[in-house]
């Protein structure tokens, strides 16, 4: 997402206002996402186009932020129904007291990972001794690191860290640095090979990070029993069912007002995003978020793992 903000910006006002109209008869929910349309909401999209959610009876309208930041805030305090999330990001605002729950989740595989020039001097994490690393966002990203590093007898006094913001490419593609954590395996990778500088990743899961969803649902805990949401998932499941199963005519939906999106890079994000959608997007994998709140605990993100019923459920 961070490599697409720039084309992302001029598309607010547009997508913000898209699908503001309820159906005649039908139910309105407003899902706030995590940033702008792009292909890990395809699942959202093709079953508004394919009208999965007017079936189920429900007016869904996508709101885009204005400060990717604000979609579970917005859920808390009453102002939307729906926002996209990250598991990671849950545990933290479910300690910091937010009363919102994961209902259903999007992209169910981790897309995060330490990325280096493919034709640099780094072969193997243990290389990173003494290097320079950028990253954009403090906390869970340097826990990642911290971990990943550890597992190849490093610390984070091993290594130089960088605020880069979010222009983690292009650190390395300048020399600023020589690796960078929190690029997204579906779009920086990309991104690097369009441009002719190939990355070689190195991902989380595969170095000491327990799995995790990378795209949730959550809606508000006194929410939970209000029977749109159950019909949500249904619309929500009908839709990836349909993407898998016609990926090139999803496509099209996908790019149905939207000619914009229709490049070489979200051709290639939306390949490698495909196979990481949740099938069952209601499933709730219990010891997975259980196992990911310890794993917080014991990194010092979260000061205490609450009742898994309070923050993720599987809606009956």
């Amino acid at each position: 997402m961070k490599l697409m903000a720039k084309t992302g910006v001029m598309l607010f006002m547009l997508l913000g206002l898209w699908g503001f109209h309820p159906a005649l008869g039908s139910e309105a929910l407003t899902v706030v996402l995590d940033w702008f349309i792009n292909p890990d909401h395809a699942g959202l999209i093709v079953a508004k186009e394919k009208g999965f959610f007017e079936k189920n009876g429900l007016s869904v309208r996508f709101q885009i932020p204005s400060n990717p930041n604000d979609p579970p805030k917005l859920v808390a305090a009453g102002k939307a129904d729906i926002a996209v999330s990250y598991q990671p990001q849950h545990h933290l605002h479910v300690d910091q007291g937010l009363p919102l729950v994961r209902f259903a989740t999007l992209v169910a595989t981790p897309l995060n990972a330490l990325v280096v020039l493919a034709d640099g001097k780094i072969k193997d994490i243990a290389d990173l001794k003494g290097k320079r690393i950028g990253y954009s966002i403090g906390g869970f990203e340097t826990v990642l690191l911290k971990t990943m590093l550890a597992r190849h007898g490093l610390s984070l006094s091993d290594v130089t860290l960088i605020n880069v913001n979010f222009s983690l490419s292009p650190s390395l593609f300048s020399g600023a640095t020589d690796a960078v954590i929190g690029a997204f395996r579906n779009f920086e990778l990309n991104q690097m090979e369009i441009e002719g500088r190939p990355g070689r990743a190195f991902f989380v899961e595969e170095h000491g990070i327990p799995p995790y969803d990378e795209l949730i649902l959550v809606a508000h805990r006194k929410s939970l029993s209000d029977p749109r949401l159950r019909r949500f998932v249904d619309a929500l499941e009908a839709g990836v069912q349909f993407l898998i199963n016609h990926p090139q005519e999803s496509w099209e939906l996908f790019l149905k007002n939207r000619k914009d999106l229709d490049d070489e890079l979200n051709r290639r994000a939306w390949r490698d995003t495909l196979p990481r959608f949740a099938l069952r997007p209601g499933a709730l994998d219990r010891m997975r978020y259980e196992r990911f709140a310890r794993f917080a605990k014991d990194n010092g993100l979260i000061k205490s793992i609450q009742t898994l019923e309070t923050y993720a459920v599987e809606l009956p």
